[in-house]
């Protein structure tokens, strides 16, 4: 099992796309069993793949070292499955400060015989949580928006990765919301011309209207270039 965590220091960058796009991508395109993890208390992958919360409280389960199996529910798609957000885990930070919560790499191995490939949807920043996932993850894929305040964060967590976790997982950098009929965008990713970039596109945004992954309702640019990250994704945990 592999486990691959979408991050970002800065919110509203597409994260969520990113990670519920590239779960249903692993599930469909490379038919890997996987668990997509939702660890923002927000609950949009959550919310986008139709599911609500289990009903009981993950932070409690953290704390008392008990097992999560009992909240992963069934998504509409094959191969598919979901570890649903809560509220608690608003508060999760709390439980790791008081170092009551259970290491997140032992959660993770819990898992091990049930999926091929487990996807986190982290919340944004440099918490206490983001360091366990740190230590926790075989690859970070990171969104950034085509803006120098996006490369400013990537950079910060480049130098914090090298300076607190020098054997922790490489990065896997991609643009998010590319507009390239803005100037800064255009040439922001062309400096850049190996790094997939997600363009900016209705579908994206229609995925809280559907309810679905994009990949399952359009087979445009969007998808196509999901599709291509998953396939970057696949070969950098080989």
């Amino acid at each position: 099992m592999k486990t691959v965590a979408v991050f970002a220091i800065k919110g509203g960058v597409g994260k969520t796309a990113c990670a519920v796009n590239l779960a249903y991508a692993s599930a469909t395109q490379s038919a890997r069993r996987t668990l997509l993890w939702d660890l923002d208390g927000q609950g949009a992958a959550t919310f986008t793949l139709r599911l609500a919360p289990a009903g009981r409280s993950q932070r409690k389960l953290f704390a008392a070292d008990a097992a999560l199996d009992g909240m992963i529910q069934a998504s509409d798609y094959a191969r598919l499955d979901v570890l649903p957000a809560d509220k608690s885990l608003r508060h999760l930070e709390r439980a790791y400060a008081e170092d009551s919560a259970r290491s997140l790499k032992k959660m993770l191995k819990s898992f091990d015989r049930d999926y091929d490939r487990v996807i986190l949807d982290c919340p944004p920043g440099l918490t206490t949580l983001a360091e366990e996932v740190f230590r926790a993850a075989d690859l970070i894929v990171v969104p950034l928006l085509p803006s120098p305040l996006s490369a400013r964060a990537f950079e910060q967590l480049q130098a914090h990765l090298a300076k607190h976790h020098r054997k922790g997982p490489p990065l896997l950098p991609v643009w998010t919301m590319v507009d390239r009929r803005r100037a800064l965008h255009k040439a922001t990713v062309d400096a850049v011309p190996d790094r997939t970039a997600i363009p900016y596109a209705v579908a994206i945004e229609a995925m809280a209207v559907h309810q679905a992954p994009v990949a399952a309702t359009t087979n445009g640019p969007a998808a196509r270039a999901f599709g291509r990250l998953w396939g970057e994704v696949e070969v950098a945990l080989r």
